[in-house]
């Protein structure tokens, strides 16, 4: 004997009824019966005092929000006066870094008049062996004919990044190493001389010589013989990148070929390492450079 038992199945859609609901009846009841109402002119109608409390409402509230956003936007007195006392300090502080290059420069020039003196008279070629090798490690001021260069930045178009529009630190060293090629004796950079150990780097969107921020427009300087100077610098890399900056990114620049370039003495290489030579009494004072500190001193590194 057997006995049969009637199960009802769930529906197949059961776990469908949100989305059925709202396929099905996409209106919310509420807003589907003030719908009726006012379809069938029983809704409640607005008089003047709700109107006009509504209105006074949303003024208050805008004009809420719009005194708000301008508190947000202007900046209050204390971070004003604290932009204030920071700007002070970087002019402050670029005064006195100006003041201390000026002493150094008057300094530089006091000891080279002292050693000119010195061995004028009785070491002329140790002299002059002295002033070629200042003038070509860049230690010593020189003044000659030469090439001005100039790169500007331009105005970015639209579309285009303002890095695109910018003169980088790469376009700077193609164009000071070309001018080295070219068989220049002398370069500076805004007014900063490039020695044996100098650097050209950026550091975020700043350009950077021997860690000083530089400025556009960026005018480069360079002493050389003017006959073979500006011919062969006219026919380097240099002046095919400075070509290729302008047709393709706009940024401006120019070469002048001038009579007189006077470039100031740069920052002398600091002493980095040394050791006490060896002498027949054992202690003679004499000072010599170690291997690691030659090396670190032509390539600007630090020795190990």
């Amino acid at each position: 004997m057997s006995t049969s038992t009637n199960v009802s199945r769930p529906r197949p859609d059961a776990s469908m009824v949100l989305l059925d609901e709202v396929m099905r009846r996409p209106l919310d009841p509420g807003y589907a019966e003030a719908a009726a109402r006012r379809a069938a002119g029983t809704a409640p109608r607005r008089g003047p005092v709700r109107l006009g409390l509504l209105l006074v409402a949303a003024v208050v509230l805008g004009g809420g929000t719009a005194a708000a956003a301008e508190a947000l936007r202007t900046p209050g007195d204390g971070v004003l006066s604290s932009t204030a006392i920071l700007e002070d300090q970087i002019v402050e502080r670029r005064a006195a870094v100006d003041a201390l290059v000026d002493a150094v420069q008057q300094t530089t020039a006091e000891i080279e008049s002292l050693q000119s003196d010195a061995l004028g008279e009785q070491y002329p070629v140790l002299l002059e062996a002295a002033l070629r090798d200042g003038a070509a490690a860049g230690t010593t001021a020189v003044t000659g004919p030469g090439l001005v260069i100039k790169l500007n930045d331009a105005v970015p178009l639209l579309g285009e990044t303002d890095d695109a529009a910018r003169v980088q630190d790469y376009d700077i060293q193609v164009v000071v190493n070309a001018l080295w090629a070219s068989g220049a004796e002398a370069v500076a950079v805004n007014g900063h001389r490039l020695t044996s150990t100098s650097a050209i780097r950026s550091a975020g969107e700043a350009i950077l010589v021997d860690l000083i921020g530089l400025s556009h427009p960026y005018t480069i300087e360079a002493v050389g013989d003017p006959k073979t100077l500006p011919a062969y610098f006219a026919r380097s890399l240099g002046q095919e990148h400075m070509i290729v900056l302008g047709s393709r990114y706009g940024i401006t620049s120019s070469v002048s070929q001038e009579d007189e370039v006077t470039l100031r003495a740069g920052r002398t290489p600091d002493l980095l390492n040394a050791r006490r030579g060896a002498s027949a009494d054992g202690d003679s004072g004499e000072v010599t450079l170690t291997e690691d500190t030659r090396t670190a001193m032509s390539t600007g590194g630090v020795p190990r």
